[in-house]
């Protein structure tokens, strides 16, 4: 929470700031905030309608399939999960043990390439490509 905040909210604190305050300038910021107030209070009201707008529609579609003799479990047999999209390799090294190693150049550099880059005194661009 922030000092300003912390200063609304506490009236003794907002009081000793308001001290050098001339009664117009305090009547100014209490119509500022009014205002503010106002603001929020029909965000708030906006919200409200959206969700409850929101929920009669789920209820509509509950209803419906409850009619329709279906329910969420049917839905999620048809739902695909997309699979996720794997990188084709870029990079490959063959290590000591004649163990070949593929990297496609993003993320995080993996520990084997990092130390055969270190060892040869190249950058990835040097490493050779998967064709």
């Amino acid at each position: 929470m922030s000092d300003f905040i912390k200063i609304l909210m506490r009236k003794n604190s907002l009081r000793k700031q308001c001290q050098e305050l001339s009664v117009g300038d305090v009547e100014k910021v209490l119509s500022d905030l009014t205002d503010i107030l106002a603001e929020r209070k029909e965000e708030e009201t906006i919200k409200a309608a959206e969700e409850n707008k929101r929920i009669e529609k789920i209820e509509q579609i509950r209803l419906a399939m409850k009619e329709a003799g279906l329910d969420i479990s049917d839905l999620s047999e048809l739902a695909e999960v997309a699979p996720k999209k794997t990188v084709k390799a870029k990079y490959y090294i063959v290590d000591a043990e004649g163990e070949r190693h593929e990297w496609s150049g993003r993320g995080r550099t993996p520990v084997v390439f990092a130390e055969y880059m270190q060892q040869r005194g190249i950058s990835k661009d040097q490493l050779p490509s998967v064709d």
